[in-house]
């Protein structure tokens, strides 16, 4: 049987005998909204847990309008999203002037020019002032958190005075699921802030598809409170990226909505772990480097025997993809070396060398990319010249009757090993 996967912006294809193939491990099918521009209208008129957007202009009356807002690498709706929400905002009374978006970097790099229009219309970009977040300047410490740490975010959002974050709830290998509070921390916040939350990832309840005691989601919420965030705009896509739900309102009560829809789409039972999962990252952008890229890895690895092999598909046109993941990457000499890194100090950056360890440790790991042959050995991984390279070397690892799951979409689909 042909297997074709996305691939950057094209496809990749590979020939595996269909007695191989235990099951494709996909999302459950969930149809995008015939009329999504009508949907988000919808949801802004009847908020979950809050005061529509006219209410709280009326009440606050607010001088800035701040509008955190996904970067590149999160592929979010906005043109459906963004014109019912600026209508609402100027039927309220607030001035194009009066509003700055704020792209949610992270620690990523800022959208480009092109990026911008491309993400957000050019409609969007010509009318009004649009910022990328830095997370080492510009910033102001708005006080202590219930972890200690201090709460430090990029000035525009601090000194708004009222405060929309927009985004794309998903799962997450260690937040739980992505959107809501995610937009606050790490979005727009500070380095060191950052740095501590992600530092939690060690804890076992900071897992993917897990919020409820989850210490990463906790802290992330406290932060979203803290600073003023009004109002929230979150959808979840299908696996062709349409709209399948919308929610606005409340940074809680709208984001858990939103969670129980993507949790019924995204969460697939399994009977047991295969041999081999052959995982796509998903194409452009997710698998834009290898620091995106993990996401997919990580989820896959959850199908996989110990000792069995994940075939990760994912171009990686921009290699590693950070700085300080790919200086922990060079700067080791075997997987043990990024271990005693990470218990002597967590550094941001060095958490995703860590988070591929942890799979590496029980697993092997084949990537076809367009990673030149060094870097991806580096990586601890195998390398492949093609795809089908990568699924003849399967075959001579596990022989000819070796079970396995594929995951076109590994990003977007949990498996459960019941």
């Amino acid at each position: 049987m042909e297997i074709v996967l996305a691939y950057g912006k094209d496809v990749v294809k590979g020939t595996i005998n269909e007695d191989n193939v235990l099951a494709e491990v996909s999302p459950k099918t969930a149809r995008g909204l015939e009329n999504p521009l009508e949907a988000v209208k919808r949801a802004l008129k009847n908020p979950i847990g809050s005061d529509t957007i006219a209410g709280i202009v009326n009440k606050k009356k607010p001088g800035k309008v701040a509008i955190v807002v996904n970067d590149v690498t999160r592929p979010t709706p906005y043109k459906y999203m963004l014109p019912p929400l600026m209508e609402e905002l100027k039927n309220a009374g607030v001035k194009d002037e009066q509003i700055v978006f704020v792209v949610a970097t992270g620690i990523h790099r800022g959208n480009t020019e092109e990026e911008n229009r491309q993400t957000f219309t050019p409609e969007i970009v010509d009318r009004y002032r649009i910022v990328n977040h830095s997370a080492d300047e510009n910033l102001v410490t708005l006080g202590k958190m219930s972890d200690g740490t201090q709460l430090s975010v990029n000035r525009e959002v601090a000194e708004a005075d009222m405060v929309i974050t927009t985004g794309l709830i998903g799962l997450h290998y260690f937040a739980g699921y992505s959107g809501g509070r995610k937009s606050i921390l790490p979005g727009v916040a500070a380095r060191e802030l950052i740095t501590a939350n992600h530092a939690k990832m060690t804890d076992p309840r900071a897992a993917t598809g897990n919020y409820k005691d989850n210490p990463v989601h906790w802290i992330m919420l406290e932060a979203a409170r803290m600073a003023g965030v009004d109002f929230i705009l979150n959808v979840v896509t299908n696996t062709q990226k349409e709209i399948v739900s919308v929610v606005a309102g409340d940074v809680e009560k709208a984001w858990l909505e939103g969670v129980k829809v993507c949790e019924e789409i995204s969460v697939v039972k399994l009977s047991e772990a295969a041999d081999v999962v052959i995982a796509g990252a998903g194409g452009h952008p997710k698998d834009i480097n290898i620091y995106q890229a993990q996401k997919a890895l990580e989820n896959a690895a959850a199908a996989v025997k110990p000792g069995g092999t994940i075939i990760l598909v994912a171009q990686c046109r921009e290699g590693y993809g950070e700085d300080v993941f790919e200086e922990w990457i060079r700067q080791s000499n075997k997987l043990e070396d990024i271990f005693e890194r990470f218990e002597r100090q967590f550094v941001l950056g060095g958490h995703k060398a860590f988070a591929i360890a942890r799979v590496l440790k029980e697993k092997n790991v084949i990537l076809v990319s367009d990673m030149p042959r060094e870097d991806v050995e580096k990586l601890y991984f195998t390398y492949a010249a093609s795809f089908q390279e990568a699924l003849d070397q399967v075959a001579q690892r596990h022989g000819s009757n070796f079970k396995a799951y594929v995951m076109p979409q590994a990003t977007l689909v949990l498996p459960q090993v019941e």
